[in-house]
This record gives C-alpha cells, structure tokens and sequence, in this order.
C-alpha cells in the first residue's frame, strides 16, 4: 500500500498534530464518526418541541463520554486496530472516565426524568462494553448490533429524554438513524480493509470505447472515503437545522 495510504483511516495521525500522543488521541476519537452519531442525539432530541437545551446538553455529553471517549478506547484496547502507541492504562483510565461520566449523567437524569432512563443507561453500558470488548462470546460484535446502537438508540435515548416518551416519529427517526449507521458501515468496512490489510491493488478497467483505465488501491478508496466525508458532514447540518427550527424559531 503506498505511503499516502499508510494511515489507518482518512481522519486518523493528521500531520498538524506533530508525531506525539496527542495525534494518537485524535485518531482513537474517530472525529468524523464521533460527531455523525452526536448528530443523531441531537436530531432525536429536536423531532418535536420544546426542546430543554440543559438536558439536550446533558445528553450529547453523556453520548461523547461513553462512545466517543470509552468505547473507542475500549476497541483500541482490543486489537489495537488504529495502531497508536498509547499505554494500555491510559485507554483503560480514559474508558473508566468516559463511560463512568456518562453513567453518572444518566443517574442524575433518572431523577429529572423518571425510573425508565436507568434501562436506557444499563443498555448502552453493557453494548459499548460488550461490543467493543467482545464479551458474551462475541455475541454483540456484528453489523446488526453497531447499527442498532449506534444509530438507533441515540435517537430514541434522547427522545425520551426530552419528552419522557417514545412516539411514532421517534421510532421512524430511529430508523433513519440505523440506516446512516449502515450505510457508514458499509462505506467504511471495505475502505478499512483496503487501508489496514491490502499491501496493493492491481488490476485494468476496459472501458467500451476500446480505452484501458488501470485500478489501484486509490481509485477504489476515493469514492468510499469522498462518500464517508459527506455523510459526516451531512448529519451535523440537519441536526444543527432542526436545533435552529426548535430554537431560534420557535
């Protein structure tokens, strides 16, 4: 694979960054996926209104700590799949913090919000633990699971936080949801596989007009990454556009 290519992901050891452990942090964060699914907290807590900015607030905190920060430095932990040189004990701590934050948001938003929040926070404790860990067997560590969770639930969790129910439309918007986590998946499956385990690509295109058009590791990565970069920048606008709709024009 060539140089260009050496980075485990798109987004993963920027250069502005320099070469330490801060590089390394930026990359087990996952920027672009970590704010897709923060997006979708927030669309879920704007379907309808009036939206309680402290609690929307309070549920994107509790989403970035447990899956920005704990389960992916529990899926670095396993398999060490970015590569980074992080101690083991620094992603374990940073795993502890990120996950026990959230946890202790969600206690508090039991009080505020009612008893049935505690099954909201008990699932997404042990999905981002059993996931990323592979407990269980590996039961939880499929396709299915990643968009289900990943997709789905922070739709419905911040619904309910917002408006202590579940509707119609969250649901569909919970649909919504796991569908932009699949097609991330998809998009993004094969671009890891050609980054992290393809030394190189050769191969010719024969087009109909007689030309030839030689493929590469590039020619197939570019339109995955190109489609990633959009849908990650897609899913912040329609949230930001619905908390603007919930918000400022009320």
């Amino acid at each position: 694979m060539d140089d260009a290519l050496s980075p485990p992901a798109y987004y993963a050891r920027p250069r502005f960054l320099g070469r330490g452990a801060l590089r390394d942090w930026w990359s087990v964060l996952h920027p672009p996926y970590t704010l897709l699914h923060l997006s979708l907290v927030t669309l879920g807590a704007c379907l309808s209104g009036p939206v309680n900015l402290a609690r929307l607030g309070a549920t994107v905190a509790a989403f970035f700590l447990a899956v920005g920060i704990g389960a992916h430095c529990l899926d670095e932990l396993h398999g060490r799949p970015l590569g980074t040189r992080l101690p083991n004990w620094q992603l374990v701590a940073a795993a502890i913090v990120g996950l026990g934050g959230a946890v202790a948001l969600g206690v508090v938003g039991v009080f505020v919000v009612g008893g049935w929040l505690a099954a909201f926070i008990v699932v997404g404790v042990v999905v981002a633990v059993g996931y990323n860990l592979e407990l269980f067997g590996a039961r939880l560590h499929h396709r299915t699971v990643v968009v289900v969770s990943w997709g789905a639930f922070p739709i419905v969790t911040a619904y309910y936080a917002q408006h202590h129910n579940l509707s119609v439309a969250s649901l569909l918007a919970a649909g919504y949801g796991a569908m932009v986590t699949l097609a991330q998946q998809q998009l993004s499956t094969p671009a890891r596989e050609l980054r992290r385990r393809t030394s190189s690509v050769e191969g010719v295109a024969y087009r109909l007009d007689g030309s030839r058009v030689a493929i590469d590791a590039e020619t197939i990565l570019a339109p995955l990454e190109n489609t990633l970069k959009t849908l990650c920048r897609g899913g912040p606008l329609l949230a930001l556009a619905l908390l603007v709709a919930r918000v400022v024009h009320r």
